[in-house]
């Protein structure tokens, strides 16, 4: 009796609230249009195997009423092959349902993310800096294959218990009305104690997903490199140990209260179903006494109907629950992909046409976004009070002219904006006024292709995926030869290092490259940048990892890659740009100072206060 259980896995109050939104129903339909011959042939076998299961009974009535008492083995032997004739059509009709239904589940479920990544790739770096990333993954996961679930699961359950039941209830009452009704009169003492045992597995199943998704945030964060590493230094390793424990704990306590909920639940419907066939037996069996027309094959077969009976009507008095469970996956994700684009190109955007990399700040002014223009309040998580408030101004009437192979270097204070200024270049945000352009071309008319084609970047922290240090680099160039991979290595100071290395190019560098150090890490991403060979480069403290020896290296490798081309240079350690053809000091948002280095130190402003903090003398 345990296809007798609940389905249902959402919040049947909140479920309650919910309507059937129609424009979601069309638009899950329109979605599943490349399955719709599949489906269709899905709910046919379904039709036919629901149908099919109602003939058993029958052919057991018959060899009770007539092949038994006339001794007619014929009979006997031709209603034995036809149950074994339907036992085998019914099994292949399973097998093709199964894979008719994992078939169109799956290419759903693919079809379902790949929308859904695809979008969330397009977002800006706003969406990431707030979004919670369990938050995001959950929607690619648990809530796409509850929408696939609506196609497969749902549509399919609720058709099967449709037929079933009215199949069932046909047969019944052809073969005995009064018993038929006797068995719908108990229908009651199914439902109800369905229904509030569902409602309390509900909170128990919202309960143990909550605790569940709390227990994997603490193995997600503590798992990581950064958080082992944090955990080890502060030497929390008990007291971690213990927390883990407590939620872990309390996931198995809701194991246990689900279980028993559940087995309380599959024993009463146990007991009215012995309740209701032994009814049928009593009734049906005073009938037959009393009334010669009905014969003990009768009986039998409304017995065994009625346990054919119960199990989809419980099924289908959930119906709506599971239905609106099913378009509130459809409602979560498509909240997702519905949430526009606050930086996409525009419909009649085209490719940059380069002319050496000339780079521009007209007036520009600059303020983040506020929250509700760049993410979703539900994938956020805690929201402080005014995070839905635009920033104050971060850049302030900035001009910036980059010729063609000069290098400008920005110094300040952290804070000052100048990070913000070269996440202006790649179109990570969006300027609030003015404009960025390269070669005379304003970056929002352009393709992002080839706006971030045009763009190298080398940041501070910079990312390598825990793959290999050659596919690290060929993120760069897919097409990358073995010779340029190593040619750009050199050029990094980085070649020998690796050749060093028992696997050499084909070694993995662990989660964000952490099994490098440092300044490994960060020549590999120079030479990263090198391979993909960009009109302007933009290096965010590049060297800051970097020791003494490292850095003259890394310098000089600089000096002769960045010859040619526009560069933009954030430095805290002034040493790194003092040749820079212009150097701009940011502070409060705003270009204070500008000039060549010796200019700025005869100056005596706040570059020449930097350069007497950081260096014991006024660098020459």
């Amino acid at each position: 009796m345990g296809h007798w259980g609940l389905r249902r896995l959402g919040d049947a109050d909140e479920l309650g609230k919910h309507r059937v939104d129609r424009e979601i129903i069309k638009r899950a339909w329109s979605l599943a249009s490349p399955y719709r011959k599949r489906l269709a042939g899905y709910v046919a076998i379904i039709v036919v195997g629901a149908t099919l299961g109602a003939l058993p009974p029958q052919l057991i009535r018959i060899v009770v009423d007539s092949a038994i008492p006339d001794g007619d083995t014929g009979l006997l032997m031709l209603v034995f092959l036809a149950m074994l004739g339907i036992a085998v059509v019914m099994a292949a009709m399973s097998l093709v349902e199964r894979f008719l239904s994992s078939q169109i589940g799956e290419r759903f479920i693919l079809d379902l993310r790949t929308l859904l990544f695809g979008h969330v790739q397009k977002m800006p770096l706003a969406f990431f800096t707030r979004t919670q990333t369990g938050a995001l993954i959950t929607r690619l996961n648990n809530d796409v294959v509850g929408a696939q679930r609506a196609l497969t699961g749902t549509l399919g359950g609720i058709v099967d218990n449709l037929i079933s039941v009215t199949v069932t209830i046909i047969a019944m009452l052809l073969l005995e009305w009064r018993v038929t009704l006797l068995a719908l009169a108990l229908l009651p003492m199914f439902i109800f104690p369905a229904r509030w045992v569902g409602v309390r597995l509900q909170a128990l199943s919202r309960e143990g997903m909550k605790l569940n998704a709390e227990m994997n945030t603490v193995m997600t964060e503590r798992f990581n490199v950064s958080g082992a590493l944090l955990v080890k230094l502060f030497g929390r390793m008990p007291d971690e140990h213990k927390i883990f424990h407590d939620k872990a704990e309390r996931v198995a306590d809701i194991g246990v209260r689900t279980a028993m909920h559940g087995r309380a639940l599959f024993a009463a419907l146990g007991l009215v179903g012995s309740l209701a066939t032994a009814l049928v037996y009593l009734v049906g069996g005073r009938i037959a006494i009393t009334n010669p027309a009905i014969e003990v094959g009768t009986v039998v077969a409304l017995a065994l109907y009625v346990t054919q009976l119960y199990g989809p009507l419980a099924q289908l008095s959930n119906a709506r629950v599971d239905l609106m469970t099913a378009l509130v996956s459809f409602e979560r994700v498509f909240e997702v992909v519905d949430l526009p684009l606050a930086i996409d190109e525009h419909a009649d955007a085209k490719p940059l046409d380069p002319h050496g990399g000339h780079l521009r700040f007209d007036h520009v002014w600059f303020r983040y976004p506020p929250a509700s223009g760049s993410t979703l309040e539900s994938l956020e998580g805690p929201r402080s009070e005014h995070g839905d408030e635009q920033s104050a101004w971060i850049l302030q009437d900035i001009d910036l002219d980059a010729a063609p192979g000069t290098m400008v270097a920005l110094v300040g204070p952290s804070g000052a904006g100048k990070t913000s200024m070269s996440m202006l270049v790649s179109r990570l945000y969006d300027v609030t006024e003015g404009a960025v352009t390269i070669d005379g071309q304003d970056v929002r008319d352009l393709t992002m292709a080839s706006v971030t084609g045009a763009v190298g970047v080398v940041t501070q922290d910079p990312h390598l995926f825990h793959d290999s240090i050659a596919a690290n680099l060929r993120y760069a160039r897919p097409d990358a030869t073995d010779e340029q991979i190593v040619a750009a290595c050199r050029a990094a100071r980085i070649h020998d290092v690796i050749a060093r290395l028992p696997d050499a190019y084909d070694t993995i560098v662990g989660e964000r490259g952490y099994r490098l150090s440092g300044g490994e890490k960060q020549r590999v991403a120079i030479a990263r940048v090198i391979l993909k060979n960009p009109e302007i480069v933009i290096l965010d403290e590049a060297t800051a990892h970097l020791d003494s020896e490292s850095e003259r290296h890394v310098q000089a490798a600089l000096k002769e890659i960045l010859e040619d081309r526009t560069s933009l240079v954030i430095a805290h350690r002034l040493s790194t740009i003092v040749e820079a053809d212009e150097i701009l000091v940011i502070d409060g948002g705003r270009i204070v100072e500008r000039g060549t280095h010796p200019q700025l130190l005869a100056a005596d402003g706040l570059y020449a206060e930097l350069a007497r903090t950081q260096l014991a003398a006024p660098v020459a």
